[in-house]
């Protein structure tokens, strides 16, 4: 199976020059995880997720209204092809322990895959567990 056959076509996107408080309302409206940064072409410029607003803005005191998107996004984020395999998605997570692969092609956006996507289909169940438990080595629960 192909990513494209798996991957949202038209995923929320955002644009480097946009401010982090725009970005996650759309994360919040959309209940999404992550945001692809592109350009008004299409151009893929990053990734900019949830974690990457709480350590990059709030947590060093940034005001999100006026910092931008490009300022806490990911550059140069792990990427897969539409034409690549679910697997070769999958060990990309896996590999870079991340949850969401933007799929671009000639470095534009053609789509987004998560691992969500991939436990949808039951042949990809085990690897996308196996993906989540690779990603998720070294979370520890901390005592209050």
């Amino acid at each position: 199976m192909l990513v494209s056959e798996l991957m949202e076509r038209s995923p929320v996107t955002i644009a480097p020059e946009d401010s982090c408080r725009d970005a996650a309302r759309l994360l919040s409206r959309y209940r999404v995880g992550a945001l692809p940064v592109v350009n008004a072409d299409g151009t893929l410029k990053g990734i900019l997720t949830d974690r990457d607003i709480v350590l990059r803005c709030l947590a060093l005191g940034k005001d999100p209204d006026g910092t931008a998107v490009r300022d806490c996004m990911t550059r140069n984020p792990v990427t897969v092809s539409p034409r690549d395999r679910v697997e070769t998605a999958a060990q990309r997570m896996s590999g870079s322990q991340v949850r969401r692969l933007p799929a671009a092609e000639g470095g534009k956006l053609a789509g987004m895959v998560s691992l969500g996507d991939l436990s949808k289909v039951e042949a990809f169940r085990m690897e996308a567990a196996k993906a989540l438990a690779e990603i998720s080595q070294g979370v520890q629960r901390l005592s209050k």
